[in-house]
């Protein structure tokens, strides 16, 4: 029997080949001590380079930009039978509160400006401004509650060990901008690879659906072709499976024994 086609649509394949290795900037909660004795101990480690450096953050800022306005989109295509996580909801409503505080960072960053600033010279944050960098751990100790009280005492902190300069300083607003902007573009990343596997569980399923229809006894060729094709075995892919599963015909109880062998088989 020949294999009934998978019709992929666009946006799918796109953001499985495009699916980041980024992670959220998400680290343990520290009490408002722990983030002081934190604070003094990363300027203890920062290291500063004296040569110009390159405007990386503005880059960074475009590829943010780009990729959200995407997921926005995809968001907006989105077929009106199927749900939208909460999550990407709210982006789709308040997306015109982010492309502003985008061309706010934009317009409070030159090039000029941002070359000054001291840099980093090792560590994951090689080549990056110091001040970006203190932003981005109080982003990922607080996960992402900033307010004045805490970053306030956390740049304070910091600087008992080793003062900022008076760029910095007014570089911190703009720098707690763009770091929570990328940590936004990072997690908006995670919900479209999540959409992504929860259709891909949709379609096989509706293959497996269609086979045992049309002929129950070749419902295990198509089990053995999900086996070959190495599907995400993720959370989303799990649950919309076995959610969409639960709705099905009774045969389909072979596809449900495959998957929680495999589940079994990773140890998940």
């Amino acid at each position: 029997m020949q294999s009934l086609p998978l019709r992929w649509p666009r946006w799918i394949s796109g953001a499985s080949r495009s699916r980041p290795t980024d992670v959220p900037y998400r680290s343990e909660l520290f009490t408002p001590e722990q983030l002081t004795r934190h604070a003094r101990a990363l300027a203890a480690t920062h290291r500063l380079g004296h040569a110009s450096g390159t405007p990386t953050l503005l880059t960074r800022l475009e590829r943010n930009e780009a990729e959200l306005r995407a997921f926005n989109r995809a968001t907006i295509e989105v077929d009106s039978t199927r749900p939208i996580s909460p999550a990407s909801e709210w982006l789709l409503d308040n997306f015109y509160l982010i492309e502003e505080q985008i061309q706010m960072a934009r317009r409070h960053l030159p090039p000029a400006y941002n070359r000054e600033l001291p840099r980093l010279v090792d560590g994951s944050s090689a080549g990056l401004p110091r001040v970006y960098d203190i932003v981005r751990e109080l982003i990922a100790h607080v996960d992402g509650q900033i307010d004045a009280v805490a970053l306030t005492a956390f740049v304070a902190a910091y600087q008992e060990i080793s003062p900022l300069k008076l760029g910095e300083l007014w570089a911190v607003p703009i720098m707690l901008r763009l770091g929570l902007i990328e940590n936004l573009q990072r997690i908006t990343a995670r919900l479209a690879g999540a959409r992504s596997d929860r259709d891909l569980a949709g379609l096989w399923l509706g293959r497996l659906q269609l086979m045992a229809e049309r002929n129950p006894s070749h419902l295990v060729i198509g089990i053995a072709d999900m086996a070959e094709a190495s599907l995400p075995l993720t959370s989303s892919f799990v649950s919309e499976f076995c959610r969409r599963l639960s709705r099905q015909s009774p045969v389909l109880n072979l596809a449900r024994s495959w998957l929680e062998q495999q589940l079994a088989e990773e140890g998940l």
